[in-house]
């Protein structure tokens, strides 16, 4: 129905405009000849306008976004970056336990959120992770496996898209290293490898700091820490700590022995990776492998072994126990390999009797209680430099 104007018949003042029954127009009298429907056409297409730009804008942030750069492998990382993490973490240990004020860390992730997301159980790595962002001013936020279970009610590119829109970082602590890969490759934001079954970079970092600790030279400040010509032997299985920290030693120019159990060796892929690890490097270190214990420990400034059963083997366990026989690391074990006089002994813990005696673990050769603290300011630097920084470092 439209408004109509009609006028009095005693002097032809307008009276109160009355409805029409047959239109929805305005009547041409009325200064807004318009009709209900254009009104809405025009606040219809005013919207879907505005929805458009919106949507256009948005799109074009997310195209112009930086890519972020993610740590999932020390392969990741050219020697010189390596070193400058390493280096990053000694400064801040030394600097904050010696005395100096919260703000030295400058708080680079205040205001944000870091999802821990974790499908296995931890402890060093989820006190050190959540103590690193804490120390930073961020908001260390744990997903568990039974707050979350990645790709299993939910796919992992879902998973990655929505969380990384909602906090600053992601660090998983996955099974099969695809997980955390998939995250990495749908995530708007860094994501750190707290620990897949392939690689363990934030362990490796706190070795080398340990090692960078324990061996301090005058040319530590160039790109192999000052540790090439050192020798690591690994006694044990080869596995996912193994295969960073030898990647790290070929890049930092340090001999790394392998004596594994025949059917536990080094596999193929991860040899080749390994191996490229030296390209570019000017003195890269070398890698051996021995079935032979006392043939790895030989001239080693550093013994090291993990755990022969690790989650998820539980059911292998007697059959591991009875292969590994005769790799237990003890004082005789490196006198009749020939290890260097003052030889020390690292192991990323938790530590089992059958890895190694008591004689060695609770002896002054064994580092294993700073490199465990060091997993602290490995993380706090792996935050800093790809966090706070965004890959440059």
């Amino acid at each position: 129905m439209a408004i109509e104007n009609s006028t009095a018949g005693n002097g032809g003042s307008p009276e109160k405009p009355t409805l029409a029954k047959d239109s929805l127009t305005v009547n041409s009298f009325s200064p807004f000849n318009l009709t209900f429907n254009s009104i809405l056409k025009m606040k219809t297409s005013a919207f879907r306008i505005a929805r458009g730009a919106a949507a256009g804008l948005q799109k074009r942030a997310y195209s112009q976004a930086a890519t972020p750069r993610h740590l999932m492998t020390i392969a990741d990382l050219t020697p010189n970056e390596f070193a400058n993490l390493v280096r990053d973490a000694n400064t801040r240990k030394i600097a904050v336990k010696g005395g100096a004020p919260a703000s030295y860390l400058n708080g680079g992730l205040a205001g944000k959120t870091v999802a821990m997301m974790f499908s296995k159980r931890s402890t060093r790595t989820r006190v050190s992770t959540e103590a690193a962002v804490t120390m930073l001013g961020g908001h260390p936020m744990f997903l568990g496996k039974d707050d979350i279970q990645l790709g299993v009610n939910e796919s992992l590119y879902d998973t990655s898209v929505v969380i990384s829109s909602m906090t600053s970082c992601m660090v998983a602590r996955v099974g099969p290293h695809s997980d955390v890969a998939n995250l990495a490759k749908h995530s708007s934001v860094p994501v750190i490898n707290a620990l897949s079954d392939d690689f363990h970079p934030l362990q490796t970092i706190a070795d080398f700091l340990t090692l960078h600790e324990t061996f301090p030279s005058a040319s530590a400040k160039g790109a192999t820490l000052g540790l090439n010509g050192l020798k690591v032997a690994w006694v044990g299985d080869a596995n996912n700590v193994l295969f960073d920290l030898a990647i790290g030693c070929v890049k930092m120019g340090v001999d790394i022995s392998v004596a594994a159990p025949k059917g536990y060796e080094i596999p193929d892929n991860m040899r080749q990776l390994i191996s490229s690890a030296a390209d570019g490097v000017s003195s890269p270190g070398k890698l051996f492998e021995t079935n032979v214990p006392e043939e790895a420990v030989k001239d080693a400034n550093i013994l090291v072994t993990d755990t022969w059963v690790s989650m998820g083997q539980e059911a292998d366990t007697q059959k591991r126990l009875k292969d590994f026989a005769g790799f237990q690391i003890t004082n005789d074990l490196a006198k009749r390999g020939g290890a260097k006089s003052d030889w020390k002994f690292m192991h990323c813990l938790p530590r089992h009797p059958e890895e190694v005696a008591d004689e060695v673990f609770y002896s002054p050769r064994s580092l294993v209680f700073p490199e465990a603290e060091n997993r602290l300011w490995a993380a706090l630097s792996a935050l800093e430099g790809f966090v706070v920084n965004k890959g440059k470092f």
